[in-house]
């Protein structure tokens, strides 16, 4: 840790979780619990000094705060996911809308006979258990209308807008990386879709955009084919952190219902499926956990494909967190930031933003795992 330079501002904790977000138009159009805050790419934004004549890339775009908040600084955005369900929520909240073209479809799909049940037969049995059977008919019957939609860009929204009515109106709780089944009175899901929908177009009102729509692209951040060398100006990121589940399992009903042809497995706790050697990476690994090695090798294909993107003097910004295992912490922060030097960044600082007690069993202390941002420049 010696070597590089290390600056503590642990008031700025906040700023890494999704919470800023819950009240902020458009910003809120879906709860990613993984995500940061627009406050923290508007600072880092200001940081770097970016302007309306800079590119700003994050190749792990989640559900689209970097590019939706570059959007509203006048700041051109790329945003690169290999989950399709978060290239949909992403790009449904980086196009640009007009409230009466979306009042008037509003009118028209919810005076549509809704009587297409195609692809009901097809759903898992936890997407048949999450709902009351007349509202699983009646969200197919909505979601084969939205499909049925002239306007891509209108399909997105109200795409977005029915899952969320959906989900309201299920019996899903999702607690941790696991879904369970809580059956209890839940509201109408027409009246949840209208009322949804109606508070989004309100936020489309609201919303100051400044430039747009931003690019997003179904893709592979180890992979940027997408991305011409040298054609970015900026980094904004947070990778999935290491020895996290939440992302394989807490949103397959979503992609049930509303991602076709594609399975929540897609998303991992580690970016890649393929198993490496264990010699196969930049750095002297250790002992590290088989899970932490395939993560950092896969991180470091992505940090390549990064420093190949970016514009000599560019700046990247990457949000981590270290990873807890039974026996100790994994130092992320740290092994990335030595990845990053020896591809040929160089490592500007390590920014400690929070810190959390890890136990065993919920018993042992094993130490302190800590969330960090990495600034990079490409010298």
């Amino acid at each position: 840790m010696g070597r590089f330079k290390i600056e503590e501002r642990y008031d700025l904790w906040k700023l890494a979780t999704f919470i800023p977000n819950k009240n902020i138009p458009i910003h809120r159009w879906f709860y990613f619990k993984e995500g940061f805050s627009r406050d923290l790419v508007e600072l880092l934004c200001k940081e770097f000094k970016l302007n309306n004549d800079k590119l700003v890339l994050d190749p792990f775009v989640g559900s689209g705060t970097t590019t939706l908040t570059c959007m509203e600084l006048g700041i051109r955005s790329i945003g690169v996911d290999a989950s399709p369900l978060a290239v949909l929520v992403a790009s449904a909240k980086t196009r640009i809308y007009s409230a009466k073209e979306l009042t008037d479809t509003l009118q028209r799909l919810i005076s549509s006979p809704m009587k297409d049940l195609s692809g009901i037969d097809n759903l898992s049995p936890l997407t048949r258990r999450a709902f009351p059977p007349e509202t699983l008919k009646l969200i197919i019957s909505i979601r084969n209308c939205i499909k049925s939609l002239d306007n891509p860009d209108h399909r997105l929204f109200f795409t977005l807008c029915l899952m969320n009515a959906a989900m309201n109106s299920s019996y899903i709780h999702k607690d941790g990386s696991v879904v369970r089944i809580v059956k209890r009175p839940r509201p109408s899901l027409l009246k949840t879709f209208k009322k949804t929908a109606n508070e989004m177009i309100n936020d489309v009102v609201k919303a100051r955009l400044k430039t747009g729509p931003a690019e997003i692209y179904l893709g592979d951040a180890r992979r940027l084919s997408q991305i011409p060398e040298e054609s970015i100006d900026a980094i904004i990121t947070s990778p999935p952190y290491l020895n996290k589940i939440e992302y394989t399992k807490v949103y397959a009903v979503e992609f049930d219902l509303f991602i076709s042809g594609h399975t929540s497995s897609l998303v991992r706790s580690y970016i890649g499926m393929t198993p490496r050697d264990r010699s196969d990476i930049i750095i002297d690994a250790g002992d590290l956990p088989d899970s932490a090695i395939a993560y950092l090798r896969d991180i470091e294909d992505s940090l390549i494909e990064m420093y190949r993107v970016l514009k000599k003097g560019g700046r990247a910004a990457i949000v981590v967190a270290g990873g807890v295992y039974p026996d100790r912490i994994v130092e992320t922060d740290i092994l990335i930031s030595e990845i990053a030097e020896k591809i040929g960044f160089k490592v500007d600082k390590i920014r400690f933003i929070n810190k959390r007690v890890a136990t065993t069993g919920r018993i042992r202390r094993i130490g302190e795992s800590r969330e960090s941002i990495l600034y990079f420049t490409k010298e």
